[in-house]
C-alpha cells in the first residue's frame, strides 16, 4: 500500500480529438467576448458610422433638435409626412451615422434628409 490515498487513480489523458475540441471552445469563447466588448460594427469596420452624405439631397438636409420624449419614429413621421415612416427612419439612421444604436437623446441634434 503506498502512502498516498489518490495512487490508484489513472491520469486523465487529452485525446487529439479532444485537444482539437477544447482548441475550438477556446476560440469560440474568445470570439464571443470580443463580439461582446467591441461590438459588432467595429468588427464590420464600422462602415455605417463613418460614412458621410452620399447626394447633394442629403448634404442640405435641415437639423432637428431631440426633445425629451421624442422618438426617432415621431421625428420621421413629422418630417415627411407623405411617406412612409419606415423608409424615413432608415434614412435618417443611414444619415447621422446611428446603425450600432438607433436611439436618440434629448438635446442631440438630429440631420433629416430633404424630402
Amino acid at each position: 500500500m503506498s502512502g498516498s490515498p489518490h495512487s490508484d487513480r489513472v491520469p486523465i489523458r487529452l485525446t487529439r480529438r479532444g485537444r482539437a475540441v477544447l482548441v475550438l471552445f477556446a476560440a469560440a469563447v474568445t470570439l464571443v467576448i470580443l463580439w461582446l466588448t467591441v461590438g459588432t460594427g467595429a468588427l464590420a469596420g464600422g462602415r455605417e458610422s463613418h460614412r458621410g452624405p452620399t447626394t447633394a439631397a442629403e448634404t442640405a438636409a435641415e437639423t432637428v433638435v431631440v426633445e425629451p420624449g421624442d422618438t426617432l419614429w415621431g421625428i420621421a413621421s413629422d418630417a415627411d409626412r407623405g411617406t412612409d415612416p419606415r423608409v424615413v427612419v432608415q434614412r435618417i439612421i443611414d444619415l447621422n451615422g446611428l446603425g450600432g444604436d438607433p436611439t436618440v437623446r434629448p438635446g442631440q441634434e438630429i440631420r433629416l434628409p430633404a424630402r
